[in-house]
């Protein structure tokens, strides 16, 4: 078994809890430091139960499994050489998992109705605020208040000679409902384990509930999200519980190249780009297909061709958020530069607070129009 490190379980007293909500709770944070190894999760959670006493003679570790078959959280895997000894987890699961990370992270969220960000611009929107104006040639009737209209036709000529004119009508005044289109990259570069500090867990937490929070609150958004190591690649909101670091260097630029090509494929004026990273530019990917890489220090070439993103996608209107996992000075310096370049922002933070801050930034930036 693996080595149990970034992680601290305590003991925990949930009078109300049945036995089996108790250590769903418990596997769900497993399967998601286990990228969807259910063996090893399951292991964990068995040396967890002999040290705290999880379950009971009558409601077993093996009890337990057989009520994740049940309840279809478990299924049995056809394919023997892949993770899970024979068990995966199911569709079930992984939106559990989702809602169980925006609940840690977000607190009390509640959900609401589709397109639900609000911007302080008032005009032809879809939002009634309960404020009149006049009717302006070119405002479309279904805007027309009848019942002001109609209360200002009798104040204006009178019950007994009653007409409608123009001067009478009023429309609603409307709020825009802005909408975003946000790509979330996550580096899985080699140094996101390093120092024997797990740092890719909490970036799969983070888009696990952000993607959970779209859907959920905001369905008329839409959240792609990458991953970038040598090179950078899509992938779905139902593989980010597997998602794992490889023996990668950090290619930024790739990333960014493929962030802002899905943007591009956007209708949505509001755009976005948030960027979840501890290390620095590393890697550029050549035309010959061979890769440059330097680990030492800012590379000029490397940190130049990360400027150059910077400035395209703010020639698209398209800010990016930056949250460095990191505290070298040197990095520091090179993350204000790039952050200048695009006249973005940037997060200087370790793990603690990582979500609140994304979630923060996400809902402010809906709330205003960006260009």
């Amino acid at each position: 078994m693996k080595k149990r490190s970034g992680f601290v379980f305590k003991k925990y007293e949930a009078p109300h809890q049945e036995p089996f909500d108790k250590l769903f709770e418990i596997f769900k944070e497993l399967i998601t430091h286990t990228s969807g190894d259910v063996e090893e999760a399951l292991d964990w959670l068995r040396e967890l139960d002999r040290e705290y006493e999880l379950t009971t003679a009558e409601y077993t570790i093996d009890d337990f499994i057989e009520d994740l078959k049940k309840k279809g959280y478990l299924k049995d895997d056809d394919d023997p050489q892949k993770k899970g000894g024979g068990l995966a987890i199911t569709a079930k699961t992984e939106r559990a998992i989702r809602q169980q990370a925006l609940n840690h992270i977000f607190g009390n969220l509640r959900k609401s109705g589709a397109g639900n960000h609000k911007t302080k611009h008032v005009g032809q929107g879809d939002e009634h605020n309960g404020e009149f104006r006049n009717y302006q040639y070119g405002d479309s009737l279904d805007k027309i208040s009848m019942t002001e209209s109609l209360r200002n036709a009798q104040i204006n000529n009178g019950i007994s000679d009653f007409k409608l004119t123009e001067d009478d009508l009023v429309v609603e005044q409307t709020n825009y409902k802005s909408q975003m289109s946000t790509v979330l990259m996550i580096d899985i570069s080699h140094s996101m384990i390093l120092y024997g500090e797990d740092r890719i867990t909490p970036a799969k937490k983070v888009a696990m509930a952000l993607a959970e929070l779209i859907i959920t609150r905001y369905p008329k958004d839409s959240l792609d999200i990458l991953v970038f190591g040598n090179d950078a690649w899509p992938i779905k909101i139902k593989d980010l519980p597997y998602l794992q670091v490889g023996p990668y260097h950090t290619n930024t630029v790739a990333g960014l190249q493929l962030a802002m090509d899905m943007l591009r494929r956007k209708r949505n004026t509001n755009k976005q780009i948030f960027m979840i990273t501890d290390g620095k530019p590393s890697c550029l990917r050549m035309k010959d297909g061979t890769y440059y890489k330097n680990s030492f220090g800012l590379d000029k070439h490397i940190v130049g061709k990360c400027y150059n993103m910077a400035q395209q996608a703010r020639k698209l209107h398209i800010p990016i958020t930056t949250f460095m996992i990191a505290q070298d000075p040197y990095l520091m310096r090179f993350v204000d530069e790039f952050t200048q370049h695009n006249r973005g922002k940037a997060f200087f933070t370790g793990l603690k607070g990582l979500g609140e801050m994304i979630f923060t930034d996400y809902e402010q930036n809906r709330k205003k129009r960006i260009r």
